[in-house]
């Protein structure tokens, strides 16, 4: 990390105090410090604020100090981190720094450690807070908060005091106090057995890791962008829906219970996070991201004469003197046969066209079907269409062949990548 542009994020407490001086006595970085006032103690929190300045004066260290306001139904404290780690990701971007420091330590872990245990948590949250977390460093995580303090009043290094902390009003606190104490009365050296704990931990959710990568290799395929879970495989598995979890993690699924149920669903069901959608289709669960436009009334239109368009999709349209070998991304048109603007649209119930190569005309509903097409396939097709509304190509797939060149003049080249 030597010669690196870092943020500090500072609260004014003990830790993130020892943490910047650390850093800055080794003077090798250039040091940013970042504080959130979210204003949740009044005037403690505007002189902790004032506290950040100061020090960051007195080092002569870039300081940023941004004022939240919190309004939330649930957590306050989970709200704020939320916006707290938003807030300094942008900070970061914004000033093109390579690591967010932040001063977790080890009582800290422990603390998280007991409260995932209350709530109750998979391996991940049994595992400690991560020392490296992408562009997120925590290098106190081995020190204990008595090893903080001890080297703050060595080093006669003044920080301000949180009088919320003492107090039992948060979950956090009520275990700092009152759980801990008591479990290192039991055992003294408890932070140090927890650290071999946490590390037996790892190594544990290493072995599950290797073997949902052996499993992710024979259960789930991928076919343009889709993630396609074959079921029958999934069902063969001795607990479906502990790997279902395992495999689907990522993708920020909470109703588990919903998850597991569509292995035995009708097609069409789904089960939505806030950033995929999961889908039954016959066979299969189909994964897809949910930035996927799917409103069928949305239509764009394309005047005359136009060269390329990228939105909804990406299209190229060129005067050729001749046709060339079509394939699914290239088609020709007899221009002479275009209404325009052209129109850009999804599938709607009822539509039909004449396929290229096929007798007569078909519905898209019986099209897709017999080309086998998923639910996710369809929603994510784009009709190229004349302004009377009648189909010249569903794109990527095939061609109306009323649309067909007739003769070696008027050809309109049509691409898309």
């Amino acid at each position: 990390m030597k010669g690196k542009k870092i943020g500090i994020a500072i609260s004014g407490g003990i830790d993130s105090v020892v943490l910047t001086h650390l850093f800055f006595l080794l003077k090798e970085y250039t040091i940013l410090l970042a504080h959130c006032n979210f204003h949740l103690r009044d005037k403690e929190s505007d002189l902790d604020e004032e506290f950040v300045k100061k020090l960051g004066k007195k080092l002569n260290l870039k300081t940023h100090a941004t004022s939240i306001k919190i309004n939330a139904k649930g957590s306050i404290q989970l709200a704020a981190r939320e916006l707290r780690y938003r807030w300094f990701k942008e900070l970061i971007t914004a000033n093109h720094f390579d690591y967010l420091i932040t001063a977790h330590h080890a009582d800290d872990n422990l603390e998280t450690f007991l409260i995932n245990l209350t709530r109750g948590s998979g391996l991940d949250g049994f595992t400690g807070i991560p020392e490296k977390n992408g562009s997120i460093i925590r290098p106190l995580l081995p020190f204990s908060r008595e090893e903080i303090t001890a080297f703050a009043t060595k080093n006669h290094i003044t920080w301000r005091e949180d009088k919320s902390n003492a107090t039992t009003k948060y979950v956090r606190n009520k275990i700092r106090h009152k759980v801990v104490p008591t479990l290192k009365e039991i055992n003294p050296n408890l932070l140090t057995s927890f650290a071999k704990t946490i590390s037996n931990l790892k190594e544990s959710k290493q072995i599950v890791e290797d073997k949902i990568s052996d499993i992710s290799k024979e259960v789930i395929s991928e076919k343009e962008g889709i993630l396609k879970l074959n079921i029958a495989k999934i069902k063969k598995l001795e607990n479906p829906k502990s790997y279902l979890f395992e495999l689907l993690k990522k993708y920020h699924f909470t109703a588990w219970n919903d998850v597991y149920e569509l292995l035995t669903a009708q097609s069409g069901k789904h089960v939505l996070s806030e950033s995929h959608q999961l889908l039954k289709d016959r066979d299969f669960l189909l994964l897809t991201s949910r930035n996927f436009k799917t409103t069928q009334e949305t239509s764009y239109y394309i005047p005359n004469n136009i060269a390329e368009i990228t939105l909804p999709i990406h299209l190229n349209f060129k005067e050729v003197t001749n046709t060339s070998k079509k394939n699914v991304h290239t088609i020709f048109v007899d221009k002479t046969s275009l209404k325009y603007p052209l129109i850009i649209r999804k599938w709607k119930n009822g539509d039909f066209f004449f396929p290229e190569g096929m007798q007569g005309k078909k519905k898209l509903s019986k099209y897709f079907k017999d080309e086998k097409m998923s639910l996710i396939e369809k929603q994510q097709l784009w009709l190229l269409c004349s302004n009377n509304n009648d189909i010249i190509w569903v794109i990527g797939k095939r061609q109306d062949k009323r649309f067909s060149v007739k003769k070696s003049t008027n050809i309109l080249q049509i691409v898309t990548k």
